[in-house]
Formats: C-alpha cells, structure tokens, sequence
C-alpha cells in the first residue's frame, strides 16, 4: 500500500513532485482522462527528460501484433491484438529565454497537480527558475464528452520574476511515437499527409500494413489556436510532425495565454480519407468559433449529469467517498455505452498492459454496475457486442477441435489474440460469464427481447461448446472437465474446476428454459435437436461438482486439498507478498495460496442458491487463503463479508477495491489503472452494505452502515425508476425520484415507493 496523492471527496491532488521512474509513471496513471471515444495517461504536454510512459489511445483503434513465445502449440493464435499508442496531439513544448523547459532539469516550486472529478478537468501548476527569469505555468486539459472528438488545452504563463522573460511555445502534433509493449520494438503509425498554417495543422496518418488481414486505420488530427501569444513560424521537423510556432515578451507581473483545440478522427466512422479529412476540418470548423468557457460548460454538463444519476455519497470517512467517485470516473471515462462497438479495456485508456482489449471483466463485473447507474441501452450494447462476434467465437472453437463457439478470453474482433496458452485456451469459464450475463440483464431489466432473440443464438452456440467440451466418466458415472484454470490463475491445468464446471451445467439448463419460451421461427433457425437437448439435459443431471463433506465446501478443483493448506497469514509481508512479484511460478502453482474468487466467485454469482451455512463454511475455509492479488478480487469477498455479517472483513475489502490504485495496493498501478475492477467500489456498497438483490422481478435490500461512516447514499436505476437510497445511524430510508410507483423488499417487508 502506497499513498501519492492527498485525500479530496472531488479531487485527486498533490502538492508534491515525484520526479523518479516509479513515483512520476503513478501519477500519470491516477491523472489519465478519456471520454470514451479517447483517453490518455497523465504525462506532460512538454517533452520530459525523465522516466515517463506517454500514452494516448483511441476507441477500437488497434494493430494485431506478431505472437511472439519461445515454443509455439497448435491452437495459438497468430497475433497478439493491441491497442497503438496514438499520434501525440498534445504536445507543447516552452522556451523561456531560449532555454527548453524539462521539470526532470528545471528548479521549480509551487506544484499542484489537480484532476477534478467532478466535472473531467487535469490542471497542472508551478513556478520555475531559469536563470534570471522566474516564470509561473498552469495547464488545463479536458476531453470533451459533450463532442467526443474533442480535445481542448489550455495554458497560462505569468512572468512572476522581476525581469523580462521571452516565451516560445512549439504547439505539435506528432506522428513519431511508439508502443512500450511492442513485441518486436516496431512503430505502428505511417503518415499519410500533413498541412500546416500559421496557427493550425493537422496530420493523416494510418497503422502500418499487417500480414493477418485486419483492417487498417486511418487516423487525422487538426490543431487550431487561441492565443495572445504572437504567431512566429510554421515548421516540420520531420515527415512525422507538423509544428506551429508561438512568441510573447513578458514584462514583469505579464500574463498571457495559448488554447489548443485538437479535433480527432477515426476511418472507424468514414469510409475515405477524403470523407475523414473533410469531417476533421468540418468539426474543427464548428468548435472555433466557441469560447473556452462554452466548450467546458458544455462538458462540465454532461459530466453533472452523470453524478446526478450514479453519485455515491459517503459521510464521516472521505477516504471512502474519495475512493468510490476515482473508481466511478475512471469507469465512465472509459465506457458509457455511446458506441455499440466498443467494449471496456481492463486498462482503459490509461496504459498499454493486456492490450487494451476486451476481457471477461466485462461480463462478469461490469455489467452489473451499469445496470444499476445507466439506461438498460448501455447494458444491451455489452451484449449486442458478443452477438457481433460469434463469427470469431465458431473460429476461436473450431481452432480447438470443438463445437459451438469459445468466446476470447481477448479480443477486438472476436478473434482470439492472446498468447499465453494457460490463459487463453484453458480459462474457458468465460464461455458461461457471457452466458451469465445474459442472465443478469434479462433479470434486472425484466426486457425478454435479446434473451428470446440474439440472446438465445449466443445461449445455444456456448451450450454446444459445452456439450462437446466435457467428457463422461465410466468410473464415476459423471460429466467431467479437464484441463482448465479457474478465475484462480495461480492453478493451471487444473481438472474439474468447481466454479466452471457449475457455469457449464448452469449455461445448459438455463438455455434448455429459453429454448423454450423462444419463438416457432426462432427455434426453427437455431436448429437444436431433440438428441441434443436429450444429451445437455443429462449434463445438467450428472455435472461432477466437487464436494466435501466433512469441511462442507465446495472443492475448488480435483487434487486442491492435498495442497499444504496455510493460511496468508502466515507468510511474510517483506518476503513473500505479493506472490507474483516475490515467487517463482513454479512455487506459487504448488501452493494453496488463490489470487481472487473462485468458489466464492461462483457463490457471488448465484448468491441465494446457497444456504448461510454453505457461504460461511465456503468462505471462512476460502478467504483465509486469498491473496487478492487480482484487482477483481476484493469486491466479491467484500460482498459475500457482508451477507455473512463480517463487518469489519466487508469495510476492509470494500477499502482495498475502492482504493486499489490510489494506494497502489498491489504495487502495479504504474502499468495503468485497473479500470475494470473499478466497479468494485460499486458492487460491495450497493450488494454489499446495501444487500440490493433482483429475486422474482423484485428489488430486495437489507441495509447496514459501517461503524466507521455517518451516512452514505446512491441512486439506482431499476426498470423504468430511479431510486435513492439512504442510510444512516436511524436506520434506512428509500426514495422514488422517477418513474412509476414501485414495491421493493426491505429486510423482508415490502415497501411500496411513490413519487
């Protein structure tokens, strides 16, 4: 745990410059904007002599990199997909009496750097010495959400010295950038055509040819200015970059001011490069003639909105509320359901690791916050999103020898594009999280239509995997499944998984219930045979879950309890944890140690199936083992904590998801943020303290407030309504704020809510 940042309900800030390789890329991770459609990590708009790792990304913009391992398998996919890191469209760089400004070299003071969350800002402050001249500097940054193709800067330089300072500002856009994570050190971009004035720009560009067949994207960028500042020179360093050229002599206590708008666009929305040119100078076209104030207002809006329907408050414990609102930020900086082909990175736009690709997070761990905080459209374009790509799942299948379709454990397209075997090929419970999730929306939202449609195509399509994926056991008369790893991949190659195994019954029979309840013509195009529903269903009656009697547990996997079973407890904090940073892989596969969820994970899912002595026996014997080493980890434990009545363990865990980067728990932020673990905060307040439950169309709570907080409050959306919630130390009390009126269950009682 490690705190680089002061604790704000609105605000991540420091007053503190960290200029050494760790501490400077965790504060570029914790200040990353995106509005969706864009992102970026915090780095400096100038360039930094330092340890920095810039990166700006770009919805669905990708490049499938070369697979590169040591021993290749039939089965492995060609490429690795991942996300390119953008043509740098913010870059300025500041000349103070001819003398580059570099914070890595220069002697400042006065520092501050400041994301506002509320409203999507990133200012950064100080005042630095070269020479004689002393020279105070404030940047702003924000990505539009009100025009997603928008990026706005602005700068404001004050002579603060006693003498005159001559200022240069070098406004660039540049095409010369690299990828961190490239397998084989090469760069994505080629450029395509510049054009330059006295104070505008722009550069086409596009990803560089690939032997694999997927699409290629251009990519344009239009730079214009707003400036007091005295426009000098146009000039091109390179083929790659196009520079405009800015002068002002400060006189003592002078201030001036340069803005730069920055229009992006993408080949995703236009089928030419002259249709993107066009709409790149048509949009630039359109926001010049705005004031600063007008286009931040107008952003600040949309922002304001958004808290006013997902907004959790939380009194009397402000590293709490600070927590919940980074979570939610980051979450909706990445990912608010404008674009159906989009999904969510568990990176987000804040760094390169795992690709920036689509992961069963989504499924499994998003979904359910969105149902909660957005229009049910924004849950049924998660959904929409795999029904796109069960062309790739038939692919992904067939390269197995299979049936039916394997959704990717990573994805763009739909393809595979992940090159570690253990992961890709053996963490199959993926196939039932989608299914699962399919579930989830169908419950929550009471809406049959995608379930009974495109739904039911995805249903049956995982079920035929299944069905061929498992094999029949003469020896114990039961259906089994090995070789897999479980959410727990600290086990690989493991054989009868509980958590999959109870997905792939469950996936079975609950598609056995749809097939029922579709249409004539809709059954008639799935084609499923009496034979095959006669072989799903004995599945479903003889699936092998591992079980012990005298413990009253479910088994993990075949073979877990032989394990050396001791606790966390007894390891070295300075030796041995974290187990991925401190072990040999060799020694953690041995061990009995789990890296998050997965008996437990399974119990979440299906959490009123299980009795309170099964929870108890399953999570007393299981927790104790988990070293919540995956980001996705410490939610589910603090959900099931506080359906047992752990109270402390539930706040301990909810502390740790909701502050998992700003403490940089497991000492990994400096990669990104975990943006899909960022619905933990969510999850273990609202499932957790609050005990929302969907059972038989109806909203269940069973509230209780941590010791340690005053007060908190959240809005749900749930079929139509929106409904507030509030507890305190009186108790629990409910509001309808929109919609029809509506019965919800309340620790048993029903209460009936209305305007």
């Amino acid at each position: 745990m490690k705190r680089t940042f002061e604790v704000e309900p609105w605000n991540v800030v420091t007053h503190t410059f960290k200029n050494d390789s760790e501490n400077k890329r965790l504060q570029e991770s914790m200040t990353s904007l995106g509005n969706g459609y864009m992102g970026m990590r915090g780095f400096f708009e100038e360039d930094y002599s330092g340890d920095t790792l810039p990166g700006i990304y770009l919805g669905g913009v990708w490049f499938p990199d070369k697979t590169r391992v040591g021993w290749w398998k039939n089965g492995y996919p060609e490429y690795f997909g991942k996300v390119v890191n953008a043509v740098n469209f913010i870059k300025m760089n500041f000349m103070i009496n001819g003398a580059k400004l570099d914070l890595a070299t220069d002697q400042i003071s006065d520092f501050e750097l400041n994301l506002d969350m509320k409203q999507s800002l990133l200012t950064r402050s100080f005042v630095v010495t070269k020479g004689d001249a002393k020279v105070s500097f404030t940047f702003e940054r924000f990505l539009s959400v009100a025009q997603q193709e928008l990026s706005v800067q602005r700068v404001t330089v004050k002579n603060v010295g006693s003498t005159d300072a001559k200022i240069t500002v070098d406004s660039a856009i540049d095409a010369d950038v690299s990828n961190e994570d490239a397998n084989y050190d090469e760069r994505f971009w080629e450029v395509l055509n510049t054009s330059q004035s006295d104070d505008s720009g722009y550069v086409i560009s596009k990803t560089k040819e690939n032997p694999f067949g997927t699409p290629r994207f251009t990519v344009g960028m239009e730079m214009r200015h707003h400036t007091d500042f005295e426009t000098a020179k146009t000039s091109q360093p390179s083929e790659k970059e196009v520079v405009n050229e800015f002068t002002a002599d400060l006189k003592a206590g002078e201030t001036r001011q340069i803005e730069k708008r920055v229009i992006v666009v993408t080949s995703r929305d236009y089928d030419t490069d002259n249709e993107l040119t066009s709409a790149m100078t048509k949009l630039s076209d359109q926001v010049s003639g705005s004031s600063y104030d007008d286009l931040f207002g107008a952003h600040a809006k949309v922002w304001a909105d958004r808290w006013e329907k997902s907004d959790v408050q939380i009194d009397g414990d402000n590293e709490s509320q600070q927590g919940i609102r980074f979570n939610l930020f980051e979450l909706f900086s990445t990912y608010y359901g404008e674009d159906a082909r989009l999904n969510i990175g568990p990176k987000g736009f804040t760094g390169e690791k795992y690709g920036g690709a689509t992961y069963w997070d989504t499924e499994a761990f998003a979904v359910p916050v969105y149902l909660g905080i957005t229009d049910p459209e924004v849950t049924r374009n998660l959904l929409m999103y795999r029904y796109k790509q069960l062309d790739g799942a038939y692919h992904n299948a067939k390269q197995q020898g299979l049936d039916g379709a394997l959704f990717p454990m990573v994805t763009f397209d739909g393809i595979e594009c992940h090159n570690e075997w253990e992961i890709t090929f053996e963490e199959i419970h993926r196939n039932g999280d989608i299914a699962f999730a399919i579930f989830n929306y169908t419950r929550y939202t009471g809406d049959t239509s995608y379930v009974l449609n495109e739904g039911a195509k995805v249903l049956t399509e995982i079920s035929r995997f299944w069905a061929d994926r498992v094999h029949f056991s003469e020896r114990n008369q039961k259906y089994m499944i090995h070789g897999v790893t479980g959410p727990d991949e600290y086990e690989n190659n493991v054989d009868n998984n509980w958590y999959t195994n109870i997905l792939a019954q469950w996936t079975l029979k609950y598609t056995l219930e749809i097939l029922d309840q579709v249409s004539p013509k809709r059954a008639e195009d799935l084609a499923v045979s009496d034979d095959e529903k006669k072989k799903w269903q004995d599945i479903v009656d003889w699936m092998y879950l591992p079980y012990d009697k005298d413990l009253n547990i479910f088994v993990q996997h075949d073979g877990f309890l032989d394990k050396d079973i001791q606790p966390v407890s007894s390891l070295s904090e300075e030796k041995d944890l974290p187990l991925n940073q401190k072990w040999s892989w060799d020694k953690i596969l041995r061990s009995p140690y789990i890296k998050q969820g997965d008996v437990l994970q399974g119990i979440w899912d299906f959490i009123d199936d299980f009795t309170p002595e099964q929870k108890k026996a399953n999570f007393d014997f299981y927790e104790p083992l988990t070293v919540h080493e995956s980001s996705l980890s410490a939610s589910i434990h603090s959900v099931l904590a506080a359906d047992l009545h752990y109270e402390d363990k539930a706040v301990e865990l909810y502390e740790r998801t909701a502050r998992l980067d700003l403490d940089n728990y497991n000492n990994d932020t400096v990669d990104g943020l975990h943006v899909t673990a960022m619905t933990g905060g969510w999850i273990a307040v609202v499932q957790g303290f609050a005990g929302m439950r969907v059972n038989d169309d109806k909203l269940h709570f069973a509230p209780f407030l941590p010791k340690k907080w005053d007060r908190y409050s959240f809005r749900q959306v749930f079929r139509d309504r929106v409904i507030e919630v509030n507890v305190d130390k009186s108790g629990a009390s409910f509001k309808l704020i929109d919609g029809e009126p509506i019965t919800i269950d309340v620790d048993g009682k029903d209460v009936e809510l209305t305007k």
